[in-house]
């Protein structure tokens, strides 16, 4: 089986990083419920919106990250049994592209170089399961699409909706 799995909001906690960024810089007490169901730029006064649109663009955001509870378990065992490959959209951001490859290489040195797709579209994709966040990448997959719950799709509809990395392991292995 040929598994996709996306970075930000699946493996690697984009949403928490905005957040803990927004509040140090602000002096804000934002959490994920707070932000639940929506962008955290989106649940900020609008004078700070462009700064918190901005963190992916500092050197540094992406390398920093926390692993989400769960992926780098799940993942492995994944690894021993599939063909799993890392697809994240980093084009949009290029000093995404060194700095996510160095937080592979610390916290998934199991996945190699070559099962890593950073990529723009991920529409290019042909495998059997895509695990993502975001509803626009799993909308044309052919294969089994599972949308990995983060606090922004929670009110999402219309995929097979995973909440925990053990979930997945229950689905997938």
């Amino acid at each position: 089986m040929i598994i996709f799995v996306d970075m930000d909001e699946v493996i690697a906690d984009t949403y928490g990083a905005h957040i803990e960024i927004y509040n140090t810089e602000f002096k804000g007490e934002l959490t994920s419920e707070i932000c639940k169901g929506s962008e955290v730029w989106h649940m900020v006064p609008d004078a700070h919106q462009d700064s918190v649109r901005k963190h992916a663009t500092r050197r540094g955001f992406f390398r920093n990250l926390k692993p989400i509870a769960g992926s780098q378990e799940i993942l492995a065992r994944l690894a021993d049994k599939h063909e799993v490959y890392i697809a994240s959209a980093a084009m949009q951001f290029p000093n995404s592209l060194e700095e996510k490859s160095e937080w592979l290489d610390e916290h998934f040195p199991f996945i190699p170089w070559q099962n890593r797709i950073l990529c723009g579209h991920k529409h290019i994709l042909k495998g059997d399961v895509l695990i993502d966040d975001r509803s626009f990448n799993l909308e044309n997959f052919e294969g089994r699409s599972l949308q990995f719950t983060s606090p922004h799709n929670v009110n999402t509809k219309g995929f097979e909706r995973v909440n925990t990395w053990f979930e997945i392991g229950e689905k997938l292995l």
